[in-house]
């Protein structure tokens, strides 16, 4: 005669005549998908807010990009002429000293100038020019690429950007 089939615990009676349970051993994962799916959807919306911190509108350019392996230090001019280091607003006395202590004095420190296409271009250069007497050697201009062009990015810039370098 065939024993029958019990789904769940089982109970199994022995010589003594007790009984006794033995314990599911299947995992409900459903649990585990369901927190995935959350963060999922979470990093996805999470991580383009996470690129470019001040918003600037760019110029276009057809200028190769820079690939360098060291991450850079990114000064950016907004519609308004403020400057920011990174995401932060510092006033323009501030900028050489600020930079110098970032970088430690070091004049190799590969910096990138991010400036609105709606402000004036002398603005722009005289954050260069402060910049580039100071003593930083590696300066930057990042500029949009033109639509439809697919090139790879420069590390630390948003996906859109290029960078070119300016020859002194």
């Amino acid at each position: 005669m065939a024993s029958p089939v019990y789904s769940g615990t089982v109970r199994a009676i022995g010589r003594s005549g007790r009984g006794r349970y033995r314990p599911m051993s299947e995992i409900n994962v459903t649990p585990l998908v369901d927190v995935m799916l959350v963060l999922l959807i979470v990093f996805m919306v999470a991580a383009p807010l996470l690129t470019v911190g001040v918003p600037v509108d760019l110029p276009q350019t057809q200028a190769p990009p820079i690939n360098e392996p060291k991450e850079p230090l990114v000064i950016t001019i907004n519609g308004e002429g403020h400057i920011f280091i990174q995401e932060t607003d510092i006033p323009v006395e501030s900028l050489v000293p600020r930079l110098t202590a970032i970088t430690g004095a070091n004049p190799d420190a590969l910096l990138y100038v991010r400036g609105d296409k709606a402000i004036n271009y002398g603005r722009v250069l005289e954050v260069m020019s402060m910049v580039s007497t100071a003593g930083f050697r590696k300066v930057s201009l990042i500029a949009e690429a033109p639509k439809g062009a697919t090139a790879k990015p420069p590390s630390g810039a948003a996906s859109s950007e290029r960078a070119r370098t300016v020859k002194r």
